[in-house]
């Protein structure tokens, strides 16, 4: 049985089962690191001091409101980048749709100041009078700035497993097949195709530019940015310059120029324009202009507190049929996060198996070298 065999849809309960032992391997590994005397006795001291009264409760309190916020972008920020390739890709089902809905209540209410609750859940005007005035693109990416800060420091910490994984093969001395694997990809280069040809790119540019390397491939949409953290940790680049770099350009560069595509996209002129050049497609032009220009009213009128009940209407139906493209993203990732482990679990399992066989041949060996000076003497 190879190793590329198990996944769901070819071997499913050996797949499943793998996986599970895999994942309550981890799971311990991971307890018995958070059972460690320090950390148990420093969650403690924390317990006591958010309990105790005294000066600091107003600020505990700002941090246990502020926390759920911070750990949920963090959270899907980490989820984006996890899984080569297969995660959650969380920016076009969370971050843009946010960054959107507040483009639009910006334009629509003019203002920024959204009453809280149910802002960030809900994105509604205020109730009159307030001052209004027409928010401009730096005073939306302003708004959004934290959720996209967070989002992107998640998405820096999501690439560090390829980089530990990588190196610790390379420092294990388990890496001479990828080696031998890489150095053939590079010496047949003109006969690849387009996707195996920009992964080499990657590792290229990774390692001759160094840290502006990684910043660069960093700083834009990159699907292959997994790669680069592979050859990082191979190649033993230092952390702290991977993940610097890495940071930067992810929390900074990256998640700032993705937010300020989708605040200039979903402008009320654009928009506007878009649905009116729609409408000049033909055939389907005219027919999906109306659906879209009603979703687009009653989202204005949901802002304005004039609809509550949006399930029979347009936009009930684009949030189930969103809703059902998040359940066919996730249901992707889940299995192959099991395939993952799967594969894992045959690698350790075959790893201690060959490991085994060594140590066997070794002891036979000694054996038979004892054996043979035995019968000289």
């Amino acid at each position: 049985m190879e190793r590329k065999s198990l996944v769901v849809w070819r071997r499913p309960w050996i797949t499943l089962k793998y996986s599970t032992l895999e994942a309550s391997t981890l799971l311990i590994k991971l307890l018995v690191r958070l059972l460690d005397r320090r950390f148990l006795i420093g969650c403690l001291l924390l317990i006591v001091i958010c309990s105790l009264p005294g000066p600091h409760e107003a600020y505990v309190q700002i941090c246990r409101q502020n926390l759920g916020f911070a750990v949920y972008w963090l959270g899907l920020g980490v989820l984006s980048s996890v899984g080569f390739g297969s995660g959650l890709h969380t920016f076009l089902l969370y971050l843009g749709p946010h960054v959107a809905a507040v483009a639009l209540a910006a334009y629509e209410c003019e203002t920024l100041d959204f009453p809280t609750p149910p802002y960030p859940d809900q994105k509604i005007c205020p109730k009159e009078p307030y001052d209004h005035y027409v928010p401009n693109v730096w005073q939306i990416l302003t708004k959004v700035r934290t959720e996209s800060l967070l989002w992107g420091v998640g998405t820096a910490l999501g690439e560090l497993p390829p980089y530990f994984m990588a190196r610790a093969a390379r420092l294990s001395g388990k890496c001479v097949e990828e080696r031998q694997e890489m150095a053939e990809r590079q010496r047949r280069s003109g006969k690849l195709g387009l996707f195996n040809r920009s992964k080499l790119l990657v590792e290229r540019v990774v390692l001759r530019i160094g840290f502006l390397g990684i910043l660069l491939c960093a700083s834009v949409p990159n699907p292959l940015f997994d790669l680069a953290g592979v050859a990082c940790g191979h190649f033993l680049v230092p952390f702290w310059k991977f993940f610097l770099a890495t940071l930067i350009g992810k929390a900074i560069f990256k998640a700032n120029i993705q937010q300020l595509i989708v605040v200039i996209a979903f402008s009320e002129d654009l928009v506007t324009m878009l649905i009116n050049s729609l409408g000049r497609v033909p055939w389907i032009g005219s027919r999906l202009q109306a659906p879209i220009q009603k979703v687009l009213s009653t989202t204005k009128l949901r802002m304005h507190r004039k609809v509550k009940d949006d399930s029979s209407t347009g936009l009930g139906i684009v949030a189930h049929g969103f809703q059902i493209l998040a359940l066919f993203i996730v249901t992707y990732f889940v299995v192959s996060l099991l395939n993952a482990l799967a594969q894992k679990h045959w690698q350790r399992k075959h790893d201690q198996e060959k490991e085994q066989r060594a140590q066997e041949i070794e002891l036979e060996q000694r054996s038979n070298d004892g054996d043979n000076q035995q019968a000289q003497e």
